[in-house]
């Protein structure tokens, strides 16, 4: 393993950690909410602002960045840190939920996928090889095992994708030449607990910088979702960041945290503030409410972003009305940083030995609205 990924574990509050990862691009500090970028770009906000709000580690997507421009492209950069202009660390997924998500458009083997392009229809193939060697091309600073995700409550195709993600997970280990950058293996195994812990187990044992639990937040309930990151974390080294694949809405943020999660990414704060939605403190509110069509009140008055500190409710409700593209740009700044806070308001609370009744009072006071209650994986 390359010395350039080291993982200080900090301090620890019963599950709940706080730590730091080494990247070639800079510390991590965890627990940590990760912005996507799917098409190198967080939707709507730019780097700067990424910056203004305090991201560390922002996400790409390998499916997406090799159909549109191309690894060549973008390895013609120097990668992707000078292609987006983003200085600091960056992952990449595999590109494997993408594609499995393609489901009527794809066949899988033991060898790897073939898949249709959702933009012209063509025919492509990923194996772990091919995700690898794009990913080295895009030069992330945390790279993404090739896997396969299953429906969580197939027991036995979930069985048959666990043990094709470790097959798959060793040629990934076979073919990876960069030392500057980290593999991550992924656990699978449905909402099966006998098959998460065998996945964690094996997982495990390859002694990689980072491991990640992925497979969740695809339709299985809260209590699965809990059941599943407990059983995989009781396994996994305590010596090694685990990630939460896909997951980032507040209250999952903080459940997971309180098993033993570090880092956290998901679509969902840009992809509600496209649709009109943002975070506060009590739960989600919709910003075209007509009651917000006078208020001289910002989304929380408690926050301290840009958003919250130049405008009103009113504002931005005039904005979405009159389909202004400020309006995704302001609102996602301020989910954005309501996610970052959170989670350092969690690590400062972990530090502090008040994780639980930090955790307690935020569930207390969160409601979860269903009036935006949009799916957010697959696609942004």
């Amino acid at each position: 393993m390359s010395e350039l990924f080291n993982f200080d574990l900090e301090k620890t509050d019963g599950n709940a950690r706080a730590g730091s990862f080494d990247t070639p691009h800079g510390h991590i500090h965890t627990p940590i909410f990760a912005p996507v970028g799917t098409q190198a770009t967080v939707k709507a906000v730019t780097p700067a602002q990424l910056e203004e709000i305090g991201a560390s580690l922002i996400l790409a997507n390998t499916y997406h960045l090799y159909l549109r421009p191309g690894e060549e492209l973008i390895a013609s950069f120097s990668g992707l840190h000078q292609f987006m202009n983003w200085n600091k660390p960056i992952l990449t997924d595999s590109g494997g939920f993408q594609v499995f998500s393609l489901a009527g458009t794809r066949q899988v083997d033991d060898d790897g996928v073939n898949f249709k392009s959702h933009i012209d229809g063509s025919i492509h193939r990923f194996t772990p090889e091919k995700s690898i060697k794009i990913q080295e091309a895009l030069g992330a600073d945390i790279i993404m095992a090739f896997d396969e995700c299953a429906e969580p409550k197939d027991r036995n195709y979930s069985q048959v994708a666990m043990s094709r993600t470790h097959r798959w997970l060793e040629r990934c280990i076979s073919t990876k030449t960069r030392s500057d950058q980290a593999l991550f293996g992924i656990v699978q195994g449905g909402i099966f607990p006998d098959l998460r812990k065998q996945s964690a187990e094996f997982i495990s044992k390859l002694n990689l910088p980072g491991n990640a639990i992925g497979g969740l937040s695809v339709g299985e309930s809260k209590k699965d979702m809990h059941g599943m990151i407990e059983a995989v974390n009781a396994i996994l080294p305590v010596d090694k960041p685990r990630y939460l694949m896909g997951v980032g809405s507040p209250e999952d943020l903080i459940n997971g945290i309180w098993r033993g999660v570090d880092i956290f990414d998901c679509v969902l704060p840009t992809r509600l503030a496209r649709h009109n939605a943002a975070f506060t403190p009590f739960g989600r509110i919709n910003l075209t409410n007509t009651g917000n069509s006078s208020e001289h009140s910002p989304i929380d008055e408690s926050c301290s972003c840009y958003t919250c500190s130049h405008f009103s409710k009113a504002y931005l409700r005039h904005l979405i009305v009159a389909k202004e593209i400020l309006a995704s740009t302001l609102v996602s700044i301020h989910n954005l940083n309501f996610l970052l806070q959170l989670t350092l308001q969690a690590r400062n609370a972990v530090l502090d030995n008040r994780y639980d009744a930090f955790a307690h009072e935020f569930l207390e006071n969160w409601h979860e609205k269903t009036e935006n209650n949009l799916e957010v994986k697959g696609f942004e």
